[in-house]
This record gives C-alpha cells, sequence and structure tokens, in this order.
C-alpha cells in the first residue's frame, strides 16, 4: 500500500477522482472503457483542497487514478500510457514509433494547443469560473474560444479526410483526448458542428463507442446541456 494509506481507507475497487467537464478527466474515463476495465468515479472539488485529496496528489488536481492494488497514479497522460501499457485490450497509442509519435503529437496539441485556444476560453469561462466563485465571465475570452474553435474543427476535417481517425487507421489516445474537450464544450452548446461535417462525421464515430455513453448521461446540478448533447443522430 502506499504512503497516503493513513489519510484514507481503500477499498480495493479502481477508483478515479475526477470533476465535471474536465477534459483530462473525461480522457481518462474513456481510456478506462476502452480498455473495459471497471472503475468507481468520485467527484474531486478540487477548490476545496481537502487534505486527504492533497494526500493523494500534492498537485491537488485531477484526474488521480487508484488502481485496486492502491496505486496512485496522477496526471491524464501519464495514466493513459500507463494503463496502455499494463491493460492490452485495446493499444491506444500505436502500433510502431512512428504512430505512436502522430499519437502524441495530436494528445499534445489538444490538451496544450486547443486546451489554451477554446476549452480554457469556452468551458473555463462560462463554467468553471462559476463553480470556482471567480466572478463573471470574460466576454472578450469567450469571443476568441468561439473564433479558434473553428481552425481545430477544420484541422480535425483535415486529418479525418486522410485517416480514418485522427493518429491513423485505427482509434487512438489523440480521438479521446480530442472528443474529451470537444464534449466538454458541447456540454455548454457551443460546438458550430454544422460548419464542419468532416468533424461532425468522426466526432459521431467516437460518439457512437461505449466507452462514450456514460459521459453523455452526465447530468451537472443546475446545468443541463442542449438536447442533441445526448443524441447519436445529431
Amino acid at each position: 500500500m502506499s504512503w497516503s494509506d493513513s489519510f484514507f481507507k481503500f477499498n480495493g475497487m479502481r477508483t478515479l477522482y475526477h470533476l465535471w467537464l474536465h477534459p483530462s478527466s473525461r480522457k481518462v474515463r474513456i481510456a478506462l472503457a476502452e480498455k473495459k476495465l471497471d472503475f468507481d468515479l468520485k467527484i474531486e472539488k478540487i477548490w476545496e483542497r481537502r487534505t486527504e485529496f492533497l494526500a493523494l496528489n500534492p498537485a491537488g488536481d485531477v484526474p488521480v487514478l487508484i488502481e485496486p492494488d492502491g496505486t496512485i497514479l496522477t496526471d491524464s497522460q501519464v495514466i493513459s500510457e500507463y494503463l496502455n501499457e499494463v491493460y492490452n485490450t485495446i493499444d491506444l497509442m500505436g502500433r510502431d514509433p512512428l504512430q505512436r509519435a502522430e499519437t502524441r503529437r495530436l494528445v499534445a496539441w489538444f490538451d496544450q494547443k486547443f486546451n489554451a485556444e477554446v476549452t480554457e476560453n469556452l468551458v473555463g469561462e462560462k463554467m468553471m469560473k462559476r463553480f470556482l466563485k471567480m466572478g463573471e465571465p470574460h466576454g472578450p475570452s469567450i469571443r476568441a474560444g468561439h473564433a479558434n474553435i473553428h481552425y481545430h474543427l477544420d484541422y480535425i476535417g483535415f486529418l479525418t479526410e486522410r485517416r480514418r481517425w485522427l493518429a491513423g487507421d485505427d482509434i487512438s489516445l489523440a480521438d479521446v483526448t480530442a472528443a474529451a474537450h470537444l464534449s466538454a464544450i458541447d456540454y455548454i452548446g457551443d460546438v458550430p458542428w454544422e460548419e464542419h461535417k468532416a468533424a461532425k462525421d468522426w466526432y459521431a464515430r467516437i460518439k457512437s463507442r461505449p466507452s462514450f455513453k456514460p459521459l453523455l448521461d452526465d447530468s451537472i446540478p443546475g446545468f443541463s446541456p442542449p438536447s442533441h448533447y445526448q443524441n447519436l443522430d445529431f
């Protein structure tokens, strides 16, 4: 067992600490489901800075995954690559070094560039500020997010017109990461799908996978998604 056992009683079940509409948490949720691994979900309100949670992850952020043997893993990419190495039910990284490099490049694109230019400007301003009680949404940031998303949806279309999935012929962590971000933005109704048919077709395919259904069933107290959010034929 780990050094943090004195702070919590572990029940032996794989447990993921996550937060609503948090793309990194959603990324790990999809990866776990693609691997067909059972897990419990626990909401962690990171702004509360709970001592017990900080013992699990001193960085104070989600996701945090606790494996059945008590192993504690943090950071969505660390967790995802660990799952890919340990559980071989489906390969989410790629079959050769070049494809794995492309997967990692696109994961970084969405977790860094897309997150900074789109997710933070839309989900961060419209939703997370309310949870964190950080004041009113910043209008210029929201407008920037609305403008920037078109470039990224065009890029998804560019990739999928040349490949079946984002990084190649097989679904990968690149698709999982991109869909995790877009699903959070789609929950608040800010993805202009009708202007980006290729990106919409790609999202419809990943949205239809069994691993994605739990995200579509999410319901955030006080914030209902648009009617198309759960609709597979949107």
